[in-house]
């Protein structure tokens, strides 16, 4: 079984903030777990380190559990996923002499 990316935020909001699992829901808002804009720029690095990604330097809004998660989604699958291999109709015919 994979471990979800919803669950993976969880384990880092609970070690690092000390917030009760059961408090952390997708629709929970980040103010509301007491995380500000300062906790917000430190679960980024923390993020980024977690699931091997890199945050565009744009601010971005996240005012829920399930925005983050969505967000985190996002830039994995556009950072993990391997280069497009171009289609047959894409590739140059041959040069013939």
């Amino acid at each position: 079984m994979t471990t979800t990316t919803f669950e993976r935020l969880r384990a880092i909001l609970v070690k690092d903030y000390q917030i009760a699992p059961e408090a952390i829901t997708p629709e929970a808002a980040l103010a509301s777990l007491g995380i500000d804009s300062l906790g917000v720029a430190e679960l980024l690095f923390n993020i980024e380190d977690e699931f091997k990604i890199s945050l565009p330097p744009e601010p971005v809004e996240l005012p829920t559990i399930d925005d983050v998660v969505r967000y985190i989604e996002a830039l994995a699958a556009a950072q993990h996923s391997p280069p497009a291999q171009p289609n047959q109709a894409e590739r140059p015919a041959p040069q013939t002499p």
